[in-house]
């Protein structure tokens, strides 16, 4: 993120800012300390916030619990920034071995106001999260019963007041698994905000051997499905089969027998053009260099990146480099991924539109940088801005923004310009099978159902049908509170998910070209990139009917990152199918004597 005698400084910059992001990487992954029996080992309170609103978080102590008289806050990684962790010790101490019962935490006064923050609070579900040797706690800060009386129903409100810690320890000095529980005989009745009260916190400790020998063989308590994620394989292996016997059925017959017989009337010499039909027909349009070659080409780089992006996400994910303990990892290696494959971007950018005889390629490289990162960034500001206003903690500080914009600036923005120019330089000429003509074939009128939009719909369903199921459980990782540990499914999903793109594709643009339309380019990429839109109807679905989000941050966190993701997947797979059908187009065409 001389000319000569400037090269070694910059890419002592880039070396420098790359071995700081992987130590911040193997910082994430970092195995539980060690300790001996009564070795103090902090709680951290973390965050509290809607149940419903994942997003919508704030610090601890913005309620009106008791604080400590000093701030001791954490030390965090980028990773645990950017994931909205805010970390301050508390006043529970949880010494390693020590077992205790019914221990003060404090005692003080609740005023009217205080109860109401509070009503309003379990009002939302609200729940907090500490964090003790890097292990997540979560629980509730209390709840509400409605009972009937007179006729009328009657809300009573309850803080919970003691708090049960249950930890277990594999006899080795390391901790493993820390659960989290309230007394329910210990309730304190908040439900008149017209006059204060006192209160005391009390928590305990138990502390239990565990036979497991490390953290890592925790089983993870969220809902797997596994027989139904195994059938949405299984459907989605066969669709694929299908679409291969399909493809295969198109290539050795139809398109065989139509290449013999194209090669027969040539030798022969007997066939006028009026005779031709079909896909050879087109021959001398086919090639024909798209509209907008720029704006093709940076789609094309960012595709490419974004899928670099993917596949390095899911391996880094397959070796166990997430976890619910390696907090933030998975955005450091989304940022530092994209950060290195800036390369790829401007490289395949360069390649393309050196390929399509442009000669405004410098604007073609910047332009490929901003295509995906410009409206990421205007979408990331703008909810920064919106959690400063809702006073959030997830809301980025300025320092972390000034790393970020410092890695793009030194790492990611000069590799894509190295990679621009490489693929200038570099890239051969385009060598078409085909002559292209001087002036566009016509093409003839076309009934609606062979029309570019009912085919880019036609292109989108099945990959979206392939994935559907899985979507679900990432939905509910992402936007809910459920743990995503199943990565090895996700990745054939994935592989799916690409192959069947590719596919569909390859046909859609065999049916065009077969109707002697000629504008395959753009329509093979928006065919590809099609279930990017299915998957954002799916959002509006997932909104509206599964989720319980409220609140215009929630509202605006969910659509504004989704919209980005769901670009993302158009310009990822959009890009998968241009290529597919780029090399299928090449290949029959190649398999014919062309004039």
């Amino acid at each position: 993120m001389a000319r000569q005698a400037r090269m070694p400084g910059r890419m002592g910059r880039v070396a420098a800012v790359c071995s700081l992001m992987f130590g911040i990487l193997a910082l994430a992954s970092a195995q539980s300390a060690k300790y001996s029996k009564g070795d103090h080992v902090p709680l951290f309170a973390n965050k509290v916030g809607p149940f419903a609103n994942p997003s919508e978080q704030y610090e601890y102590y913005t309620l009106p619990f008791c604080a400590p008289k000093t701030e001791i806050r954490k030390n965090q990684h980028l990773g645990e920034v950017l994931a909205g962790d805010r970390m301050m010790e508390t006043l529970f101490k949880l010494p390693f071995l020590d077992s205790f019962a019914h221990k003060r935490v404090c005692s003080y006064h609740l005023r009217p106001k205080d109860i109401q923050r509070f009503q309003d609070a379990i009002d939302q579900d609200y729940y907090f999260e500490f964090i003790y040797d890097d292990l997540p706690v979560w629980g509730f800060i209390g709840e509400k019963e409605t009972t009937l009386v007179d006729g009328k129903n009657e809300v009573s409100y309850f803080l919970f007041t003691h708090y049960i810690f249950s930890v277990t320890h594999n006899g080795q000095g390391q901790v493993i698994e820390v659960n989290w529980e309230h007394d329910p005989r210990s309730r304190l009745d908040l439900s008149d905000a017209t006059k204060g009260t006192e209160v005391t916190l009390l928590y305990s400790a138990r502390w239990t051997k565990s036979h497991l020998t490390s953290r890592d063989h925790v089983e993870v308590k969220a809902p797997q499905h596994l027989e139904i994620r195994w059938f949405s394989i299984f459907n989605s292996i066969v669709t694929v089969l299908l679409l291969t016997g399909f493809l295969a059925t198109i290539l050795v017959r139809v398109l065989k027998n139509e290449i013999l017989q194209y090669a027969r009337v040539d030798e022969e010499g007997g066939m006028g053009e009026a005779e031709e039909t079909g896909w050879k027909l087109v021959h001398g349009d086919v090639f024909r260099v798209p509209n907008n070659k720029e704006l093709f080409c940076a789609i094309l780089g960012n595709g490419v990146q974004l899928l670099s992006i993917a596949v390095g996400v899911l391996f880094l994910a397959c070796l166990g480099l997430y976890s619910h303990y390696n907090r933030g990892a998975l955005f450091v290696a989304a940022l530092l991924i994209f950060a290195l494959t800036s390369g790829i971007n401007g490289y395949v950018t360069g390649a393309f539109y050196t390929k399509m005889q442009g000669q405004n390629w410098v604007w073609a490289v910047v332009g490929s940088y901003l295509l995906f990162l410009g409206p990421f960034f205007v979408i990331c500001t703008f909810l920064n801005f919106v959690a400063v206003g809702y006073n959030s903690s997830t809301a980025l500080p300025f320092g972390t923004v000034i790393i970020i914009l410092l890695i793009l600036t030194l790492v990611s923005f000069p590799l894509n310009v190295v990679g621009g120019i490489t693929g200038r330089n570099f890239a051969g000429p385009f060598e078409a099978p085909c002559r292209t003509t001087k002036m566009p074939r016509e093409i003839p009128p076309l009934p609606w159902h062979r029309q570019g939009t009912f085919q880019v719909v036609m292109a989108g369903f099945l990959p979206f049908s392939a994935i559907y199921i899985e979507l679900y459980y990432v939905f509910a990782s992402v936007w809910g509170h459920q743990l995503y540990s199943l990565y090895g499914i996700l990745t054939i999903e994935f592989a799916i998910l690409l192959i069947v793109t590719s596919f569909i594709t390859v046909a859609l643009t065999y049916f065009q070209l077969a109707i002697e339309d000629h504008h395959w380019w753009w329509r093979s990429l928006f065919s590809g990139g099609s279930t990017g839109f299915f998957i954002f109807a799916y959002c509006i679905y997932y909104f509206n009917f599964k989720a319980k989000m409220t609140g215009f941050m929630q509202t605006s966190f969910f659509f504004g990152y989704m919209t980005m993701a769901c670009y993302a997947c158009w310009l990822m797979l959009g890009t998968v199918g241009f290529l597919s059908s780029f090399s299928f187009v090449r290949y029959i065409y190649k398999s014919i004597k062309c004039d």
